[in-house]
């Protein structure tokens, strides 16, 4: 991704947390963006003390002031703090300037009628985004135009790979899917290790069998271009130790209840959705 495209472009962070944090770690550390471009809001003084000295960057007390001369905004605060922030945003907003939300459960439409602004962005990242091996999925309104759209993927592009899709919904579906996913992928991990440590293994070297699999497996399947169903009859015997294995994991309704989790995932994200948009949630949402 060309980063011209972000060069002399001033960016307002709003809730410089974690995930905001990743971002503002990526674009600084590729060079997209000057520090002296960025100005971060944080409530703390601690935090924001914090981000001057690490970062090199502006950090202010009030968003109001972090978005007022930004080109991009970043909009980092948790779902539940939009109902105050967007009000204290509006006036600061300008037509020309592009909004990239990464608050989960927020809609465009949500946030255009909060801020009373129509070039929104919403993304969902996901925590290995903290390393820059993470995804992103986003969804641009119509009024973004093909240069906040390069400025978008730029920007997304510092934490991994990015995805454009053009149904909201996705965004949603995306929550479920890699927003969620790392949590099943370290529950499954700590299962795994816990069960390597019930036959014997130190706790260290199961931890470090269970990452490596884990992460080998994955760049297996990346790398071969096979469905996963194909993989895993590579090494599935007949009457062999993995045979043994998938009988216990498919009597233990594996793919059931990783679906029932991802739906539930799924219809919290809806639930967000109307609760901002002052709506009930959808009780159709699910299949049936």
């Amino acid at each position: 991704m060309d980063g011209d495209v972000l060069r002399g472009s001033r960016i307002g962070v709003i809730g410089t947390g974690v995930m905001a944090e990743a971002m503002l770690s990526g674009l600084l550390s590729r060079r997209l963006v000057a520090p002296a471009d960025v100005t971060c809001s944080h409530p703390r003084e601690d935090r924001r003390h914090d981000l001057v000295e690490r970062y090199g960057v502006a950090a202010v007390a009030a968003n109001v002031e972090a978005a007022s001369g930004a080109d991009v905004v970043l909009l980092g605060v948790k779902p539940q703090m939009l109902r105050v922030v967007m009000p204290e945003l509006r006036a600061a907003m300008r037509a020309e300037q592009l909004v990239i939300s990464i608050a989960a459960g927020a809609s465009t439409r949500a946030l255009s009628e909060g801020l009373r602004h129509p070039a929104i962005v919403r993304c969902m990242p996901n925590t290995p985004s903290q390393i820059g091996q993470g995804v992103t999925v986003w969804y641009a309104t119509a009024t973004v135009d093909a240069a906040g759209r390069a400025r978008t993927r730029a920007m997304l592009s510092a934490l991994g790979r990015e995805f454009e899709v053009h149904d909201e919904r996705q965004v949603a579906m995306a929550t479920a899917v890699s927003g969620t996913g790392p949590t099943y992928i370290f529950l499954f991990i700590e299962a795994l290790t816990d069960a390597a440590v019930h036959l014997g293994f130190p706790r260290h070297v199961a931890r470090e069998l269970v990452l490596d699999t884990m992460q080998g497996s994955a760049a297996f399947a990346l790398a071969s271009g096979r469905h996963v169903a194909e993989l895993r009859d590579m090494v599935t015997s007949p009457g062999g130790t993995s045979a043994a294995a998938l009988y216990e994991l498919e009597r233990g309704r594996l793919r059931t209840v990783v679906s029932d989790a991802v739906w539930a995932a799924f219809e919290r994200t809806l639930g967000l959705e109307a609760g901002l948009e002052g709506r009930p949630p959808d009780p159709s949402a699910r299949p049936r």
